[in-house]
């Protein structure tokens, strides 16, 4: 469990036990499959000109299979959501799968070929993947007497959520520079077709940047006290960040920018990771 390593040593309550918190990561899971699915449904054009070895949908499998899958994870993802807000005693959550997976499919359709609009969306769903933890494992146990460390513990979640957010639309504005060929030829209207590959690459070097200090003043106003937390965002997440932000300033090569997608990709890993460390902060 996510926040196990703080009950005994706080007041903190959860809702979910093992096997159900492998439940939510498993309706989340789910339903992001469900989403890559009928993504690569609709980039059928795009990856045929962007990465056409990398084609699945028409090639290795057939549209209406990968329609049928599609379907499949939604109804196993939202199908499980169901259970758990009645396990629960929130029955209103189980809006909360129907919404992200409903987003999913209209992004994929629609949403991801405007302006910066599917790349926002998108980033508020990975946000939303995290935040429906705290929605899930610590909301519906909140007493006058644990109040405060759950609202505590919720603001955690929320912070790293926040921080995959900017990630995620960092990562998905690289990704849109990549694949500027296929998706001009789509029809789409992202930002590097917008203002030009240049311009895009200079707002992703904005926003690395953005990003950086506001990692520094998360640092030094959280965590400043704990020397092994501050070593481990130093070296794991600030550390990548300043590479990744020069590198981005003067990327112009496909291979540059999948390398700055990689990146990202696991800046948001190790700075998940991270999260083991709050005990240090919070106990120490």
């Amino acid at each position: 469990m996510l926040l196990e390593p703080f009950l005994a040593a706080t007041n903190l309550s959860v809702t979910l036990n093992l096997f159900g918190f492998i439940l939510l990561v498993l309706a989340t899971v789910c339903i992001a499959a469900a989403g890559y699915i009928i993504n690569d449904i609709y980039d059928v054009e795009v990856d045929t000109v962007n990465r056409p070895e990398r084609v699945v949908v028409g090639q290795s499998i057939s549209e209406k299979t990968a329609n049928i899958l599609f379907i499949v994870f939604n109804v196993i993802g939202v199908g499980i959501g169901f259970y758990l807000s009645n396990l629960i005693g929130k029955n209103g959550f189980f809006a909360i799968f129907v919404i992200i997976s409903a987003l999913l499919y209209v992004y994929a359709s629609y949403l991801k070929q405007l302006l910066l609009i599917g790349n926002i969306v998108v980033s508020i769903l990975v946000a939303l993947s995290l935040i429906i933890v705290g929605l899930f494992d610590l909301l519906p146990v909140i007493t006058p007497e644990n109040r405060e460390t759950q609202i505590t513990f919720f603001k955690i979640i929320l912070d790293y959520a926040i921080f995959a957010f900017v990630i995620n639309l960092i990562r998905e504005i690289v990704k849109d520079i990549e694949d500027v060929d296929g998706e001009y030829k789509a029809g789409f209207n992202t930002l590097p077709i917008a203002l030009g590959r240049n311009r895009a690459i200079k707002v992703v070097f904005a926003l690395s940047v953005m990003l950086l200090f506001g990692v520094v003043f998360y640092i030094i106003t959280f965590l400043y006290s704990q020397l092994l937390v501050v070593a481990y965002f130093l070296v794991f997440i600030l550390g990548p960040l300043i590479y990744l932000s020069i590198k981005s300033y003067s990327a112009e090569t496909k291979k540059e920018l999948r390398f700055i997608s990689n990146l990202l990709k696991l800046i948001m890993l190790i700075g998940m990771f991270s999260l083991a460390l709050y005990q240090f902060v919070l106990l120490g």
